[in-house]
């Protein structure tokens, strides 16, 4: 697309010294209601000993947790949400002490014990006591009227009291599972290779197969599981389709109905079936101790107990509106993730210990931080809350900080520390000392930087009201600016000679073939970082800079590219130019998308702007496989009704409230479409919920399906994945107040 004789009469008509104030778009946009959902989080219980053998978990109705394993009865200690308890020896019933306990289960929201000889229990004032002749039964379900279905794996005995009702086995099988159906008063019995039924003392066996390890029943269907996927039988005990191998993992080692849900154990992990056939899954120690499931039990107020071989995995469901979700991802921020006013990651943990991490230096220091601080800045607009306000000065000055540290005029570093710790810091080559006694700085600052900044300072001088932040912001962007147009669109770092990365100008930017992403992404940026400039300093040569390059050098062309053009240089190509083309770079998704604030928003006049509108729209298309929330919030910038509100919301919901970094595997998922590989790195068709991917900031690829190695060892802010996303929403309007 060229930059027309038409778009030129249009800015005649307009004159360049005149710009369209950006007034909100008037067509109405949809809107998502914040209405309570249930969050879902883990409280996990770890196992001491390697040698004890966890079994069977249960919960009775005062919402005690017990736990069946080698060593007897066990129970969780001392856990909440992201501490993790411990398990020890239950002792509370000192009199159990010479009971060789072979079984536990719940029965009638009550603890049911199994022994050697007995089925009994503490509850009913301890009345419970039926007698059975299984010395070595370890299985056993609770039917009517407290009639008990016990086996040993060979045989089975129905017994009441000291009466045995009916004897029986499963004839050339070996019994592995034992439920009971109130609804018809039948016990189902699960052998390796057959399915029985026992009612009215009859026995009849329904169903024949092989690899059967698991099973239960919610009265309207029945899901075996199996060594290799599930088998879903009807009311009448018909199979429904063939077995079902799409699953998360497929060597299923427990299977229970909960609620409206089907809830399976695996060898790796943990699922729950949903209604639209898909699956929720929990893997990684974000949700569980250990990915070998041993056994799945209702839990209290609505949880549910998945019991490893490390341990005790608690899911819990809370009701939160996204408005509460922000509050609490607010706390996480404010609380562990604020170094030197830098929205910063806690590194080094021990484990997904928090306590053992520390606030780690990063390259992109003023990105994080103006990310976050747009969030912020979204969210004093939004709510006048003095808390922001107070956020936004403490970050403000931070970022203010980088510009005075190192004495180089208008040059922003990428970071500060205090002096002495520079071989302990990250890429120590990059560090200098300041002018400032007892600090170093950090050079090479990139484009990356530069327009996270003017974002930021942009927001806050158009939103922030009170002089003196609003003043600081202005001066802020005139600095980094005129430094950048005095110096022939470079950033001079403290060598005298560009930045690697801090580079605008036509000389480098059209030196990329047209199909290359940096000649597209540079252009887009320093237009928006100069329109952003000239709004609020309304000095000329800002304009007239940006006019320069749009139309001597190109940019607006370059800009106006469609992003179907980008991809792979050509042969002929230099190696840098290949290097930059080598795949699809998602950092630069986050640089253009944070740019767009100040591209459409500060645009020199209406023409224009309803030219960045389709580019941003354009690029948006291309965005859409990710479900990315930040880009579909960024792109309702536009006014366009059509944003993905849904999936914007569907990102903000799914997102862990766990975010830590722990180990994901989910590339040997059988349950995932995967797909050649590809220029934008797209792994699957469908993108993976956050919630079972690995934590990532906004430049990462939402198709990552793995993280592997160093698990539990950082922590990431809330600060710029979510709540960024959340209070531009707001702002926009485009997210609701909450509703309760």
């Amino acid at each position: 697309m060229k930059f027309s004789s038409y778009i030129f009469i249009g800015l005649s008509m307009i004159g360049f010294a005149s710009y369209a104030q950006n007034l909100t778009p008037k067509t109405t946009q949809p809107v998502y209601r914040d209405k309570p959902f249930l969050q879902d989080y883990s409280i996990k219980y770890y196992l001491k000993s390697n040698n004890t053998k966890l079994i069977e978990v249960a919960s009775d109705r005062n919402g005690s947790i017990k736990i069946f394993s080698s060593e007897g009865l066990l129970q969780p200690h001392d856990g909440q949400f992201l501490y993790p308890g411990t398990i020890v020896a239950d002792k509370t019933y000192r009199t159990l002490g010479d009971k060789k306990i072979q079984g536990l289960s719940s029965y009638q929201n009550q603890f049911v014990l199994l022994d050697n000889k007995t089925v009994l229990s503490n509850a009913w004032a301890g009345k419970l006591l039926s007698k059975h002749e299984l010395g070595n039964a370890s299985l056993f379900a609770g039917g009517k009227d407290f009639t008990f279905l016990v086996s040993d794996g060979k045989s089975l005995q129905l017994i009441k009291d000291v009466t045995t009702l009916w004897k029986g086995s499963l004839s050339g099988d070996e019994v592995v599972s034992i439920r009971y159906q109130a609804n018809t008063d039948t016990f189902w019995i699960l052998g390796k290779k057959s399915l029985s039924t026992l009612a009215g003392l009859k026995l009849t066996r329904v169903y024949e197969g092989t690899g059967f390890t698991s099973f239960d029943t919610n009265g309207k269907k029945l899901i075996i599981g199996t060594n290799d996927g599930i088998i879903t039988l009807d009311a009448t005990k018909k199979q429904i389709s063939s077995k079902n191998q799409k699953l998360p993992s497929t060597e299923i080692t427990d299977v229970k109905a909960i609620g409206d849900k089907f809830w399976f154990g695996s060898t790796n992990g943990a699922f729950a079936l949903r209604t639209d056939g898909k699956f929720d899954y929990y893997n990684g120690e974000r949700w569980l101790p250990g990915n070998i499931v041993t056994n799945i039990a209702e839990g209290p107020e609505n949880s549910v107990l998945i019991l490893t071989t490390e341990g005790l995995g608690q899911i819990c469901f809370k009701k939160m509106t996204l408005h509460d979700k922000a509050m609490f991802y607010d706390k996480q921020v404010r609380s562990r993730h604020i170094r030197n006013g830098f929205n910063a990651s806690l590194s080094r943990m021990e484990r997904g210990n928090l306590s053992t991490g520390y606030l780690s230096d990063s390259d992109n220091d003023g990105l994080w931080t103006s990310m976050y601080l747009g969030g912020e800045i979204f969210r004093y607009a939004v709510t006048k809350d003095p808390e922001a306000l107070q956020n936004c000065i403490e970050s403000l000055d931070a970022m203010e900080r980088l510009y005075t540290v190192n004495g180089i005029p208008g040059f922003p570093s990428r970071s500060f520390e205090r002096r002495g710790y520079i071989e302990q810091l990250s890429d120590p080559e990059r560090w200098q000392h300041s002018p400032e006694a007892e600090w170093d700085w950090k050079a090479t600052t990139s484009s990356d930087e530069a327009i996270g900044h003017i974002f930021a300072f942009g927001a806050m001088a158009e939103l922030i009201s009170e002089p003196t932040i609003k003043k600081r912001a202005v001066v802020l962007i005139d600095t980094l600016m005129s430094h950048i147009v005095k110096n022939n669109m470079y950033m001079i770092d403290y060598n005298g000679k560009p930045t690697q990365w801090g580079r605008w100008n036509p000389e480098y930017v059209n030196s990329f073939p047209i199909n290359v992403g940096d000649r597209k992404l540079n252009s887009s940026n320093i237009v928006a970082m100069l329109q952003t400039a000239y709004h609020f300093t309304k000095k000329e040569k800002y304009k007239q800079k940006a006019f320069e390059l749009m139309k001597k050098h190109g940019y607006y062309e370059n800009l106006m590219r469609p992003m179907s053009v980008i991809g792979r240089a050509a042969d002929d190509a230099d190696a840098h130019a290949k290097n930059m083309s080598d795949g699809w770079n998602h950092s630069d998704d986050e640089m253009y998308f944070v740019g767009y604030w100040g591209l459409y928003r500060y645009a020199f006049n209406d023409t224009l702007k309803a030219a960045y509108k389709r580019a941003i729209i354009d690029h948006w298309e291309a965005e859409r496989p990710e479900k990315e929330g930040a880009w579909n919030i960024f792109t309702a910038l536009t006014g366009t009704k059509n944003f993905d509100l849904n999936e914007a919301a569907w990102y903000l919901r799914e997102y862990p409230l766990d975010l830590v970094d722990w180990v994901i595997v989910n590339s040997n998922r059988k349950d995932i479409e995967k797909i050649a590989p590809n220029f934008r790195n797209q792994t699957i068709k469908e993108v993976l919920p956050p919630d079972e991917s690995p934590i990532q900031r906004h430049n990462g690829n939402t198709f990552n399906l793995d993280r592997k190695g160093g698990n539990g060892t950082s922590e990431h802010s809330a600060g710029d994945i979510w709540l960024l996303p959340y209070w531009l929403g707001r702002y926009q309007g485009v997210i609701s107040a909450p509703e309760k």
